[in-house]
């Protein structure tokens, strides 16, 4: 333990130490600085560790399908950036392009509102004891592992907030949503017609849709619904199901993301109680991967500044021997920026 501390303020003592000595010889008066410079173990940065930071930006964890980076592509940006939202009329309204053989053309103006925002820090912090590190773990690395396990749930927050954001009524426009219940729903083989439903809403947002998000509940009862198994399969037996694939052509769109995470509600200490990130919705939507903040259109994306990162530091008060502390955390910003690219199905099945 003396060793520990030690270690810890060796750096400080040194300074002192220096500083004290070119004082004694008159080569050096004491000033302000100094202190924050003696004090500058108190004060540094939390320390990145490049290893840490590589396990945190590979790790994925290939039994928890999390899609909230195919829904809301990641783009880099400064910490604190600036979006275009364009009025949806400037690009509809057709004005008079006749030229006559002395006049200028006429003229047109796009208007577009620039909206200010800024990054989020995300992350989360494990306490790894000295002692568990000094064990024989068998080749496994105590910090690695926390690494993982708190990137884990960083990247279960991020599921959490993308779902929230685009299943909700404020990301879309008035006219580009439905709430169905009883009969319409989907899960109703008899009554619904997901096949039409689906049909007339892509036709709605000004830019077709190109994917389709599913929550796994939705997806599993619509993508067995007899109306849409005869219509893809061409056959008069509604018996079976449709797969990613398959639905994706039948409606000519790019891709069919479906969102299968879990996520405990219950505050810590009470009962388990798990339930599907992405609940019992389907939206689709325009995306274009390759738009940003100021440059094309896509329903959103995530502004990230930086990478993920992960470090740890010294924690020699915590453990008769000490502990490091572990942390893994991002900087984005989940955004919505086109609310007419998109179409909302909310509790499309039941």
């Amino acid at each position: 333990m003396k060793n520990l501390r030690l270690q810890h303020f060796l750096p400080v003592l040194l300074a002192g130490a220096l500083i004290a000595a070119l004082y004694a010889v008159g080569w050096h008066v004491p000033s302000a600085a100094d202190l924050i410079f003696v004090g500058v173990g108190a004060v540094r940065p939390f320390p990145m560790n490049p290893l840490m930071t590589a396990i945190a930006i590979a790790y994925k964890n290939p039994d928890i399908a999390l899609i909230a980076d195919q829904v809301l592509p990641r783009t880099p940006t400064a910490a604190e950036f600036k979006y275009l939202k364009y009025a949806l009329a400037d690009g509809f309204t057709i004005p008079d392009t006749k030229v006559g053989r002395k006049s200028a053309p006429n003229e047109v103006e796009f208007s577009a509102t620039e909206v200010n925002d800024k990054v989020v820090d995300w992350g989360l912090d494990d306490i790894v004891p000295n002692e568990d590190i000094s064990d024989d773990n068998q080749g496994i690395d105590p910090l690695g592992m926390a690494v993982a396990y708190l990137t884990n749930l960083v990247n279960l927050a991020r599921e959490q907030r993308v779902a929230n954001l685009v299943f909700n009524t404020n990301s879309y426009a008035a006219g580009n949503q439905a709430t169905l219940s009883g009969t319409s729903q989907w899960s109703d083989g008899t009554n619904s017609d997901p096949v039409a439903a689906i049909s007339d809403a892509l036709d709605i947002p000004v830019m077709r849709p190109n994917i389709a998000v599913f929550g796994q509940t939705a997806w599993t009862k619509t993508r067995r619904h007899p109306k849409l198994v005869q219509a893809i399969k061409g056959t008069a037996q509604g018996a079976g199901q449709v797969t990613r694939a398959e639905f994706a052509d039948f409606f000519e769109i790019q891709e069919v993301l479906v969102g299968a995470g879990f996520a405990n509600s219950a505050k810590k200490g009470q009962t388990v109680a798990m339930a599907r990130v992405w609940g019992k919705h389907a939206a689709f939507l325009y995306r274009d991967r390759a738009a940003g903040p100021q440059a094309g259109v896509t329903f959103g994306f995530t502004a990230e500044t930086g990478t993920r990162v992960a470090g740890n530091i010294d924690e020699p008060k915590i453990g008769l021997m000490g502990s490091q502390r572990v942390r893994s955390g991002e900087r984005c910003k989940e955004v919505i920026s086109a609310i007419d690219l998109g179409y909302w199905f909310q509790n499309a099945v039941a």
